[in-house]
């Protein structure tokens, strides 16, 4: 990242944060205004993004490119990271103990559970959760912004379209209007990203306002501790030496992702800060085309770091204060909960609160106290960033380091 642009950036946090600390009604509505549009407009590109994304890379099939090995590549680092971030979790969890929680606090939030409650009455099974994410129509996934059904949609077309280019020339001019359409959408990204010292301060006036309003609230501490403090350690100790373990420095890396980490930070969502993620691996990283636009919009639908450590130490923290479901934390049923964890992680959808809701059905599924993610529902916007900002991250990771061994 430039130094200038380092400079714009910092200046724009501050000013949000200042404004946003400032307590005034209307410019809390204004920049709550500029936030939202400016997500919309991230929104816009996100789905063609990942759509075009996936099928072009899948269409070079054709072309000679190692796609069946760089997918290998992606989904084991997938797994690898994700398990070890649900294990520091579980043992940031061991060692701090949270312990349980005052019954006081969870009655005062008595509302907020009965309505996590009514949510879950029918949570959805691993089978259910599969047949949601298989189309039965065209156009329903891009209308509901289903992405793992987009991704599947966009990568039978794309081994279609690697099987009949080299028979067809109607497919091949296909396959190029294609490639010119994903590249007008890559520059509409490069505008959205020159405008995005304007979205920082709205983000950080956004939140700002909330920690002045007192939407963090500290009756928790232990279970926020173990859960911001696995997310740290996986974000600045452990990814990096997982890129140094191969070569490349990640502190380095790191600086370069910088307005995707930024974006991915503020709009809780690793789905629409997937353009501005494949556009600076290829800028800054120097990724190759192929590889970030395979690999990123892959990585946004099944790496799910910060996502796998939540769904453990909630689910930890919930079954500790619920001795009804008769499940003993015992060392071996924590591990088999790690497992749990990284598989429902792998195939959470990248939106924001997407974590919070899987958690409350999988509790839902083994009679935990659900009140419980009521007294967690307050706090869990400032969690949501954290995490979402270290997915965005390890996916950039896994980019960076397939990059490195794919010619």
């Amino acid at each position: 990242m430039k130094f200038k642009q380092a400079i714009i950036w910092t200046a724009a946090l501050a000013v949000g944060a200042a404004l946003g600390a400032l307590g005034i009604a209307p410019i809390d509505r204004f920049m709550d205004f500029v936030a939202s549009a400016y997500t919309r407009a991230f929104q816009f590109v996100a789905i063609p993004t990942v759509a075009l994304a996936i099928l072009t890379a899948m269409a070079s099939l054709g072309e000679g490119n190692s796609m069946g090995r760089v997918f290998a590549k992606t989904l084991s680092f997938t797994v690898l990271t994700s398990f070890v971030a649900a294990l520091v979790g579980m043992v940031l969890f061991i060692v701090i103990d949270p312990g349980m929680i005052d019954a006081n606090v969870v009655s005062a939030v008595a509302d907020n559970a009965n309505a996590m409650a009514q949510i879950s009455r029918t949570p959805e099974t691993v089978y259910g959760h599969i047949l949601s994410a298989i189309p039965n129509n065209l156009v329903n996934p891009f209308l509901t912004g289903n992405v793992l059904s987009i991704v599947l949609i966009s990568a039978g077309v794309g081994i279609a379209i690697a099987a009949l280019e080299k028979k067809s020339d109607n497919v091949k001019t296909l396959h190029k209007a294609l490639c010119g359409l994903q590249e007008v959408f890559f520059t509409m990204i490069k505008g959205l990203i020159w405008a995005l010292p304007v979205g920082i301060v709205a983000f950080a006036a956004q939140l700002a306002a909330q920690m002045s309003a007192g939407v963090v609230v500290g009756s928790i501490g232990k279970y926020v501790l173990v859960v911001l403090g696995g997310n740290v350690l996986q974000f600045f100790v452990v990814l990096p030496l997982f890129c140094f373990a191969r070569g490349i420095n990640g502190y380095r890396l790191m600086r370069q992702m910088t307005p995707a980490l930024l974006m991915a930070l503020f709009t809780k969502s690793s789905a629409a800060t997937l353009p501005v993620t494949v556009a600076t691996a290829e800028k800054n990283m120097k990724a190759k085309p192929w590889i970030a636009r395979f690999i990123l919009p892959l990585c946004c639908t099944i790496n799910m770091n910060g996502c796998a450590a939540f769904i453990l130490v909630t689910s930890l923290f919930v079954m500790r204060n619920s001795p009804d479901c008769g499940i003993a934390l015992t060392l071996p049923t924590m591990l088999a909960w790690c497992v749990v964890a990284v598989v429902c992680a792998i195939g959470n959808a990248g939106v924001p609160m997407g974590c919070y809701f899987l958690t409350l059905s999988l509790m839902a599924g083994v009679g935990g106290n659900l009140m419980i993610l009521g007294v967690i529902l307050p706090i869990y916007t400032i969690i949501d960033m954290i995490e979402t900002a270290e997915n965005v991250w390890s996916d950039c990771c896994i980019c960076a380091v397939v990059d490195k061994s794919t010619n």
